[in-house]
């Protein structure tokens, strides 16, 4: 029998009968002759209340208290799946993180994945149960309660996909896939049918919520295939399904052709006109993860840095402003209000026509900065301007090329 993964969001947990309805479908995984283990988020915005009351009885909570509070979202989900699918007749069990075997790193909030030991899940597997786990957490080195950051559910079914040597690893969610735009903000955005690793990994990179960029990192080095699909929709069969996401190794896209636009809102833009290596040292410090980092060198030997950081992944802004302004002053400069888009693709970097295009499309927008790698185009734009700017650059790399993909 071969192990399949399904991960479950918390739109498609949210309550008893979403729950219900869940259970029904992994007992139908089951039966279609897989041996199945079920990874689950908390239910619903639970995270987030959790993260609201943390705030109201602390300014600054500190990041293990947070991730002992966080992580008792996904142990409701877990234990509430495992009581309906015994009611439905089968027979489940529920493991933490740490009890399934995910060990992290000693990072609190956003920790990464070291190492699976899956010896618990295999042997339960074995004695045909159902195994469910706790997404998004695990346990450091140090027997320490860590949580994975926002997606980390992801993260946890990819990395038990392949310490299980799975067939495939299943994300459902309320969306039965990934588009090349979100659907709320461009109506014309179409789901694309297969993506390579890269061009998933990017995608997410850039701010696309269908799928976690470490998950398909660990994907792409075990060579497992991810299907992106919608809860409502019948579990994948014999025949490769139609009617969802794939990200495997090889993406049919045409080299050079833009396959999504993705967007992320309240960020940072951080500033420092010389100084890089003790700005840099404070972000270690305290615990702050920037990306899109540039450091220049003038001809004094001074470096100056820019770096976008996400508000999602900053939990003590406060503190991070007090700390620059006491020992920079004003060399450094956090700003707000800003917002990034990005268009992904195989080989669109590789002249500078993608590049100049979407330039042309946004020259109203007040660009603030551009980056790119071998796969995004990304531009900063003010905050207010995101939205538009999406449907811009869609409509300019999508929307009169027809087809996403041929």
């Amino acid at each position: 029998m071969a192990i399949v993964v399904q991960k479950y969001g918390g739109s498609s947990v949210a309550d008893a009968d979403k729950i219900r309805a869940v259970a029904q479908r992994v007992m139908e995984t089951q039966k279609a002759g897989h041996q199945v283990t079920v990874v689950v988020s908390a239910m619903g915005d639970t995270t987030d209340d959790l993260l609201t009351l943390a705030k109201k009885v602390a300014t600054n909570p500190e990041r293990r208290e947070l991730d002992m509070l966080l992580s008792v979202g996904e142990r409701i989900s877990m234990a509430l799946l495992s009581m309906a699918i015994r009611e439905l007749g089968g027979d489940a069990i529920s493991f933490t993180g740490s009890q399934a075997g995910i060990v992290t790193n000693d990072r609190h909030i956003d920790a990464r994945i070291i190492e699976v030991r899956p010896f618990r899940v295999q042997d339960e597997l074995s004695r045909g149960k159902i195994v469910i786990i706790a997404g998004y957490q695990g346990v450091s080195y140090r027997k320490e309660i860590t949580t994975l950051g926002r997606g980390g559910s992801d993260t946890t079914a990819v990395a038990m996909a392949a310490a299980l040597d799975a067939e495939w690893c299943e994300i459902c969610s309320d969306v039965d896939g990934v588009y090349s735009a979100d659907p709320r903000v461009v109506p014309a955005a179409k789901r694309i049918p297969t993506m390579a690793y890269e061009e998933m990994q990017e995608m997410a990179e850039a701010g696309a919520k269908v799928l976690n960029a470490q998950a398909v990192e660990f994907a792409k080095e075990r060579g497992i295939a991810i299907y992106a699909r919608a809860t409502k929709q019948a579990p994948p069969g014999a025949e490769e399904p139609t009617d969802s996401t794939v990200v495997r190794k090889f993406g049919p896209n045409v080299p050079g052709r833009v396959v999504g636009v993705a967007s992320e809102k309240d960020l940072f833009l951080l500033n420092a006109t010389s100084g890089a290596d003790a700005v840099l040292e404070l972000l270690d410090e305290l615990s702050v993860v920037g990306k899109q980092l540039h450091v220049a060198t003038s001809g004094d030997g001074a470096n100056s840095l820019a770096m976008v950081i996400s508000r999602e992944n900053l939990h003590d802004e406060a503190r991070l402003r007090a700390k620059l302004q006491e020992k920079f002053g004003d060399t450094v400069k956090l700003e707000d209000g800003i917002g990034a888009v990005s268009v992904v693709g195989t080989g669109i970097t590789t002249n500078y026509k993608n590049l100049r295009a979407g330039s042309a499309a946004l020259a109203t927008h007040g660009v603030l900065g551009i980056s790119t790698s071998r796969f995004r185009i990304t531009w900063l734009v003010p905050l207010a301007g995101v939205d538009d700017a999406v449907r811009r650059l869609h409509a300019t790399f999508l929307e009169a090329e027809g087809e996403v993909v041929p």
